[in-house]
């Protein structure tokens, strides 16, 4: 009964954390902040305000969305529509064996990423999933540009480019797309976004060349821009963080969630690192040199509208000479042996949450299982098995306890009828009771507890990793991050839960023995709408614990299994020759209940 009430606890809790987590994201709609407020507060080694300003000559629509350097006070400027926000000028198309990219000149920026490698869906196969893209209500983009007193192209600038069209070549292992852009005062900066064979990491650079008679100065700024709405591969049900994410050595992994940047602007100096903005097996990073001292910021606008980017230090180039800006842009998968070699804690994308250290552990088990295998599904049932033998002990004594538990129900409820007016003396009883029986009833309890940590790990690793999206097991199943479609899973997981109730001791308050009696039903809705990975999980998990717990209960009813501790102290005691002690005549109150 105890045994039952707790797991009950925690499974209810576990599903309400969850469809909690869901409401927060879809319906809690943070409030936009003024434009006004700076992004960043100093430049490295300068002292001067770098604030949202308005330069002569431009609007405050193109110009509220980048940083810019002045200590002048910002001017406020009105809301822009999006369409006048995002100005589009060429779009410069580009095919690799892992994308199909949109360029626009405007800025150079990136404005839609498709994954070829990632179907939207199972059933379309030749439809690649959007990652990025300029319209809708899903905006997300990656831009970047260079700021300076004198000239220099942001984010806004029309650059020139050789052709519109691109394609990464069967014999090529890599693809150049140059953008050039000319000043009048002799300032030319060639805009490069190198793509290379089977890799998801984008090299952009910004050469300047000054054919000026004066010293240039300036730096590079990089950033991403996205809309809060919320990820198409999430449900109520089922729901992951997307937002912004930042890594630095000093603080490690950080969320920067969009209600955050409503209530502050970022302002963070940090050497290396990366920034990025990630959802559901997805993720944009902006990655400097791990030399590199950045500011990092982050700006809420007025059109719903999200930016999250880092500011390089200044540099000079003299007249006659060249310098690069380089950085590394990650537009992909989530797929930890892409993100692991490319910069230290990009792997912290995969979010395991605060169990990521035992996580971690259980994801190498099932990639270990994948790579003997070659099925997921499989390697989810491999995985299971070895978690079981792990805790086998643990559970035996669960069960164990939970067998006593139902042998001694019959007394428990007479104790319960007999003293129902009376809470104290029907306490006394009991706990006599279990003295007598030699029954610990926090014995079922505990080694559930010790395996909880696990099983929600396990959880959030198959529902992270973006290998087993799609991922096919047999039969119907084509897809394990997506629900059974013919809810086969769910039923028989109500079914084992079924099964597992009847093995157990049954409740002697007609009301929790109904509330238990409807959790079958209940739990099958809920999972009916779960990742099929993650059924699967919990049905092999309960069949398994079924035939452990029938065992046990069984030798325990035919008298052929007793508690290890209760041999130990019996051998110990023969050993030392010590006589048995008479039994003690059962007190009054047990009498009463036996009779």
């Amino acid at each position: 009964m105890d045994n039952q009430r707790t797991i009950l606890f925690f499974v209810l809790s576990f599903v309400l954390l969850l469809i909690w987590q869901a409401w927060q994201e879809d319906y809690v709609v943070p409030k936009a902040t003024p434009l006004s407020s700076p992004v960043i507060s100093a430049l490295p080694g300068q002292g001067a305000a770098v604030q949202l300003e308005v330069p002569q000559g431009q609007s405050a629509a193109v110009t509220q969305d980048r940083p810019a350097m002045t200590s002048a006070p910002a001017a406020k400027p009105g809301i822009a529509p999006m369409s006048q926000v995002l100005n589009s000028d060429k779009r410069i198309h580009v095919t690799t064996d892992l994308y199909d990219i949109e360029i626009d000149t405007v800025g150079g920026d990136l404005r839609k990423v498709n994954l070829l490698t990632y179907p939207v869906t199972a059933n379309q196969p030749d439809v690649p999933f959007t990652l990025m893209e300029d319209k809708g209500f899903r905006l997300f983009i990656a831009q970047s540009g260079l700021l300076s007193g004198s000239s220099a192209p942001d984010h806004h600038a029309i650059y020139e480019a050789e052709q519109l069209d691109y394609t990464l070549s069967g014999s090529s292992d890599e693809l150049k797309v140059p953008l050039r852009w000319v000043s009048s005062d002799g300032i030319t900066v060639i805009k490069t976004y190198t793509f290379k064979r089977d890799s998801f990491l984008i090299e952009v650079e910004h050469e300047v060349i000054n054919n000026s008679g004066e010293v240039w100065r300036g730096l590079q700024y990089r950033q991403l821009q996205r809309t809060a709405a919320a990820d198409s591969e999430s449900s109520f049900f089922i729901h992951t963080y997307t937002g912004g994410v930042i890594f630095s050595e000093e603080e490690s992994y950080e969320k920067i969630h969009f209600s955050d940047m409503e209530d502050e602007n970022l302002a963070r100096e940090i050497s290396g690192g990366w920034a990025a903005i990630i959802q559901h097996y997805f993720v944009g990073a902006w990655i400097p040199d791990e030399n590199e001292v950045n500011d990092y910021y982050s700006k809420a606008l007025d059109d719903g509208r999200y930016i999250l980017g880092l500011v390089s230090p200044e540099v000079q180039v003299e007249p006659g000479t060249t310098n690069i800006f380089s950085s590394g842009l990650y537009v992909g998968s989530k797929t930890q042996e892409r993100l692991e070699p490319i910069a230290n804690g990009l792997v912290l994308t995969v979010d395991y949450g605060i169990l990521t250290l035992i996580a971690e552990p259980l994801f190498w088990l099932l990639k270990f299982f994948y790579d003997w295998i070659g099925n997921w599904g499989w390697a989810i049932i491999g995985v299971t098995l070895v978690i079981k033998l792990v805790f086998y002990k643990l559970s035996e004594k669960s069960y164990r306890s939970m067998a006593n538990m139902r042998k001694v129900t019959p007394k428990i409820t007479a104790i319960r009828e007999r003293f129902i007016d009376d809470r104290q003396r029907m306490s006394q009883a009991m706990m006599e009771l279990y003295k007598k029986e030699k029954i610990n009833p926090m014995g079922g309890c505990l080694p559930m507890l010790v395996q909880i940590p696990v099983f929600i790990a396990l959880y959030w690793v198959l529902l992270e990793s973006v290998e087993l999206r799609q991922a096919t097991f047999i039969f119907w199943l084509d897809d394990l991050s997506t629900k059974d479609p013919f809810y086969v899973l769910p039923l028989l997981m109500g079914l084992t839960m079924y099964i597992q109730q009847q093995l157990n001791p049954k409740p002697p308050d007609p009301m929790q023995a109904k509330i238990m009696a409807a959790l079958p039903f209940i739990f099958t809705l809920f999972f009916a709408f779960f990742p099929s990975g993650l059924v699967l999980y919990w049905v092999v998990n309960a069949i398994l614990s079924i035939l452990q717990q029938w065992y046990i209960t069984r030798r325990i009813d035919m008298g052929l299994d007793n508690d290890d501790d209760d041999k130990k102290k019996d051998k110990k005691g023969k050993g030392k020759g010590k006589k048995k002690d008479k039994p003690k005549p059962p007190p009054k109150a047990l009498e009463a209940a036996s009779d």
